[in-house]
């Protein structure tokens, strides 16, 4: 009788590894293909939100939206159609849905209460696959150039002062192709050692350590002691927030002009420090990129 061929088990165990070497070589690779997918979409969404952000400004005279509005003494003030219903004191991202036609919510809510609680549900464009959970309507993937581009809080915190920042014409953005409307942002984590930084709140709880917290505004890189910060109940250099590098060891930023760029801290301007936290601008730190005018302004003073 003929012997029926087969694998010993030496043979069995030498192809295993030679498979799982294999594996171990090419999933690296693979990761770093989808995180590049994903870095695409990303900057795809981007684009979609500058197109909604140009669309605002073209519907409403010119006036670029502003991060958020501020909260007046009379309630009914504080709530705005955002195109498909009302919301309470919309964010930049939810309030240019009312012109450009695509919404951050598939319910918007008037109802205070139900602020931090929302969650971006209405259109992908919104998103960053590389961070799917920060849906939160607080916590955000996203931060605007606030600061620069309409800053709508009360100066000295008074409604009868004005707003710090507001409204802000278009046509003032000199240096459109090199300013910044948005970018993926840290939040109130940045100005935290690498270390300390705590896990994402979906439930738009504030926890300044937090990833995401407060991320729906984006400060500059140099801050000084009249400029405001991006939760304006905790004020101080160690809350303010920047880019996170959260694509391959950059930031997906979208320009005035339209276009996105990659970017890392130190090309935006902002000063890392070895523990990682982001400083507020002692040094080298500047506004070139997200002043309007591709100078080194100083933020609009909160008084």
């Amino acid at each position: 009788m003929k012997r029926r061929a087969a694998f010993t088990l030496i043979e069995l165990l030498v192809v295993i590894a030679i498979i799982g070497l294999l594996i171990s070589i090419l999933l690296p690779s693979l990761q770093a293909a989808r995180r590049s997918a994903r870095g695409l979409r990303c900057a795809t969404n981007l684009r979609q939100i500058g197109v909604g952000w140009t669309i605002y400004a073209d519907q409403n005279d010119g006036t670029v939206v502003p991060g958020r509005p501020g909260r007046f003494a009379d309630a009914n003030r504080n709530v705005y159609w955002v195109g498909n219903g009302y919301q309470f004191r919309p964010r930049w991202y939810v309030q240019m849905g009312a012109e450009a036609g695509f919404y951050a919510f598939n319910q918007p809510s008037p109802d205070p209460a139900q602020d931090n609680l929302k969650q971006v549900d209405g259109n992908e464009v919104f998103l960053c696959p590389e961070v799917a959970e920060r849906t939160n309507n607080r916590n955000y993937a996203f931060g605007y150039n606030y600061q620069f581009l309409g800053n709508a809080r009360f100066k000295g915190g008074s409604e009868s002062n004005g707003f710090i920042n507001f409204p802000l014409p278009i046509d003032r953005i000199r240096a459109a192709s090199s300013t910044v409307m948005c970018a993926d942002a840290m939040g109130t984590a940045a100005g935290k050692p690498r270390r300390s930084r705590t896990e994402y709140r979906t439930d738009g709880s504030s926890d300044v350590f937090a990833w995401g917290n407060h991320a729906w505004s984006l400060d500059p890189p140099r801050l000084t002691p009249e400029s405001d910060f991006c939760d304006d109940n905790n004020r101080a250099p160690e809350h303010r927030s920047a880019i996170e590098t959260r694509h391959g060891a950059k930031a997906n930023v979208m320009y005035c002009d339209g276009h996105v760029g990659f970017e890392t801290f130190e090309s935006l301007g902002y000063e890392a420090g070895a523990d990682g936290a982001i400083g507020v601008g002692t040094g080298r730190a500047h506004n070139r990129f997200f002043s309007g005018t591709g100078e080194d302004a100083g933020p609009p003073p909160i008084q």
